[in-house]
């Protein structure tokens, strides 16, 4: 009921009002993005995406049709953190890995380089959820169990869409002349 007032209150406008929703729901919305972005971000970043959810909703408060704020609020969690991953994901510096070790001369460095960009490519060039499944096993060292956890996919679903990550890589550098 306490809900229902404050969605009512929010929709007229007030401060007041969000700052009891930010009070009440700010560990739940950082709990989801947590178990979203996993390791890959930092505190601070979750407290911004937090934020940003919070911005959405009074942004949003005028038209909201919902009576469930705390559901409205993990689906917007989910989003954003989501939308975050994906920037961050996308901008991965892949070919800035350490190329450049003691004894690889300049060719071998270029060849690296061009390898690298290959495999950029080739994760940028996968389907949504395949990419976010592939970084977050591949980068950011997450296991099948805790994808299915996060993503509700079966093992099996996730297994696959990783064999197939792979298959597009070797694929993409197979055509570029990388293949071994």
């Amino acid at each position: 009921m306490m809900d229902v007032l404050l969605l009512r209150a929010i929709r007229g406008g007030s401060e007041k009002a969000l700052g009891g929703i930010i009070d009440k729901y700010t560990a739940y919305v950082c709990a989801i993005i947590r178990r979203i972005v996993g390791e890959r971000m930092t505190s601070e970043d979750v407290e911004e995406i937090a934020s940003d959810v919070f911005l959405a909703l009074w942004k949003s408060a005028g038209s909201l049709q919902k009576e469930n704020l705390k559901a409205y609020l993990g689906a917007i969690a989910r989003n954003k953190a989501k939308n975050k991953l994906r920037v961050v994901c996308e901008s991965l510096p892949l070919e800035e890995e350490s190329i450049a070790s003691a004894g690889m001369s300049v060719e071998e460095a270029m060849i690296a380089g061009a390898e690298q960009q290959a495999v950029k490519a080739a994760i940028l060039g996968m389907d949504a959820p395949d990419r976010e499944i592939f970084l977050r096993h591949y980068y950011g060292s997450q296991t099948v169990a805790a994808i299915v956890a996060e993503t509700g996919m079966t093992e099996s679903a996730v297994k696959h869409r990783l064999v197939r990550g792979r298959e597009k890589i070797r694929f993409i550098l197979d055509k570029e002349g990388f293949g071994k």
